[in-house]
């Protein structure tokens, strides 16, 4: 049996998914980017009159999408300290690898989960970063 979370903090999904789900004692959460919720806009990004990106900072992205994990975990009865896997999804691995890796260092200083970091084509949305998250749950 399966437990399906709604966070009332991260973004409206984009899609017929629930944030995250808990089978046993794991929590596995639906990809997760930078948008803030209630609103179409994403931190970081400059759009044309098309929705084309025209510029962005892998920085800004790279911490709203952490907050955003945070909480789903926090609203699903997680935490970040329980994350055990994280898969990482860069549009631009040459130019946007080295800050990432930065500000994730920040983030993950003290709780270092197992990572996989994967550049992709594109996204759903015109974001620039996506994570894919696994935590423990009690």
């Amino acid at each position: 049996m399966s437990e399906k979370f709604v966070s009332s903090k991260a973004p409206e999904p984009v899609g017929l998914y629930p944030h995250a789900r808990k089978v046993g004692n794991l929590l596995f959460l639906s990809g997760v980017g930078p948008r803030q919720k209630g609103t179409k806009d994403i931190p970081g990004v400059t759009l044309d009159a098309n929705g084309n990106i025209t510029d962005y900072c892998i920085e800004t992205q790279c911490r709203s999408v952490f907050d955003n994990v945070r909480a789903v975990l926090e609203d699903s009865g997680s935490s970040w300290e329980q994350l055990v896997d994280v898969q990482v999804f860069l549009t631009n691995m040459k130019d946007d690898f080295k800050t990432y890796n930065k500000v994730y260092a920040e983030y993950f200083a003290d709780n270092q989960p197992c990572r996989t970091t994967i550049e992709i084509n594109c996204l759903p949305t015109p974001i620039a970063i996506e994570l894919k998250c696994i935590a423990t749950i009690d």
